[in-house]
Parts: C-alpha cells; sequence; structure tokens
C-alpha cells in the first residue's frame, strides 16, 4: 500500500465509507482488465461506480464487474436507462431479480425519457428501495424539454421521502442538459435552487472540469459529484483538495503555514 504524503494542510477530506464527498464513476463498458486496474489505483477515491445505460444487459462480465467492484469496497449500480426501458415494457419485476442475482447493489431509476408520471417514479423508489440504494435521477435527456427549478425541487424532494439515497441532477455524459446549458455552463437559477435542499443527499452530475470546478468552489470538497469518466478520478480529488490551481486560491492553501 503506498503512503500518502502529509506535508501539505489541505482541505479535510472523509475516508470510505463515506456519505458525503461522493465520486460517482461512469462505467462506459470498459474492459473488465481496465476496470481492474483503475480500482486498484483509485479505488479509494471511488465511491460509486454507475454501469451506464444498458451496457450491464450485454456484458458477458458483469458479475465480474460488479465483484470487482465489491472486493474495493465500491458500490455498483445500474444506469437509469436500463429501468426505463424495463419499465416500457412491463419488466420490472425481471429487472429486481436479475439485479439480485448479479449482486448489484445500487439501482438508478431516472425518468430521462420522461414516459412516466411522477408518481410511478416515486412507487418505484420506494419498491426498490427496500432491496437495493435507490439514486433518484431528475431531468430530462433531451435538451429542449424545459427546465423548470419549481418542478426539479418537487421532484427531488418526492423522491427522498419515497426512500432514495441520494438525488441526481440530470448532466447525462456530455455535460450540456439538465443542470446545464447546451454550451455546458451550469444554468445558475436551478442551482441556486437546488441549493436550499440537503445538498449533502444531491450528486451532480458533472462529467467537465470546468462542472467539477465550478461545484467544488460552491459547495467545498465534500460535494457530491457524479458521471465522472474513468480518466478523470485522480483529476477530480485534486479540484476537492487544492492541487489544481482553479481551486487552490478557494481553498487559502497558496500561503506559507
Amino acid at each position: 500500500m503506498w503512503d500518502t504524503p502529509c506535508f501539505l494542510d489541505l482541505p479535510a477530506r472523509q475516508s470510505k465509507p463515506r456519505k458525503t464527498g461522493i465520486t460517482h464513476v461512469l462505467d462506459t463498458g470498459v474492459p473488465t482488465a481496465t476496470l481492474e486496474a483503475v480500482l486498484a489505483e483509485t479505488g479509494h477515491l471511488i465511491d460509486i461506480v454507475k454501469i451506464g445505460w444498458g451496457t450491464a444487459y450485454i456484458d458477458s462480465g458483469i458479475k465480474s464487474r460488479v465483484a470487482l467492484c465489491h472486493s474495493h469496497g465500491v458500490i455498483s449500480c445500474l444506469g437509469g436507462t436500463l429501468l426505463e426501458l424495463c419499465e416500457a415494457q412491463g419488466r420490472i419485476e425481471e429487472l429486481r431479480l436479475w439485479a439480485n442475482t448479479i449482486g448489484i447493489d445500487a439501482v438508478e431509476i431516472s425518468n430521462g425519457m420522461q414516459r412516466m408520471s411522477p408518481a410511478r417514479k416515486s412507487s418505484l423508489v420506494a419498491q426498490f428501495a427496500e432491496e437495493f440504494t435507490v439514486l433518484a435521477e431528475t431531468g430530462a435527456k433531451d435538451g429542449r424539454v424545459p427546465v423548470v427549478p419549481n418542478q426539479w425541487i418537487s421532484e427531488m424532494l418526492a423522491d427522498l421521502d419515497a426512500g432514495a439515497a441520494y438525488v441526481i441532477a440530470e448532466g447525462r455524459e456530455s455535460g450540456t442538459v439538465g443542470l446545464y446549458h447546451a454550451d455546458g455552463s451550469v444554468r445558475t437559477d436551478l442551482l441556486d435552487s437546488i441549493a436550499e435542499l440537503d445538498t449533502g443527499r444531491v450528486i451532480f452530475e458533472a462529467p467537465r472540469k470546468a462542472q467539477q470546478s465550478e461545484l467544488v468552489g460552491r459547495f467545498g470538497a465534500d460535494v457530491n459529484i457524479g458521471n465522472v469518466a474513468i480518466s478523470d478520478i485522480l483529476a477530480l480529488e485534486t479540484l476537492r483538495l487544492g492541487l489544481r490551481a482553479d481551486t487552490a486560491r478557494q481553498f487559502d492553501i497558496l500561503r506559507p503555514r
């Protein structure tokens, strides 16, 4: 085990398992050997691996992928798109049984394709929360759908009341919808509204460095950040700790001690 140096004064970070400061990584279907190498080197920084979209359904090595996460104390989570498709085809019970079979820890419940009523979504949150950690996502995947902050807040509160461990602010892997404008800039009115919630229960999808930096600047080192690329895990941690010019001034670590 590598000994982390301790000669710099940096922001305090909780160690795993932790409730805040979550790093939620998007697994786009990398080879299992790649995931194994990533977890071996940076598993101490990763809290959740989301097995993106419906890749779990066609991955012959899915059980090995989930077992790797478990061996490094990382929560494995199914992507919300898979659940939405199962809901559309009336296959929710089959999904529940299969998720248990492969050892999944968490399920993302989303309505990104906007085919469910809010009541139905909350009902699914309550159902899956009986057996899994539920991450309930708010927001549409189509950037043409209007973003109304008070509707987002109502949906997030309903999902938390139904049993979600966390609610997710949609940003997609592109960082150009939901919480963000098409150019990737943050919708400040929406972020201001979400900031009035218990942000320790909110995971902000933020795949871009500028977005991650803005969230760390606003909420501090222990903000929950999601849809992090597998290649960006160390880079995000440097933002959290002020080991990057983007956040060094914020944490007041430039002056001699």
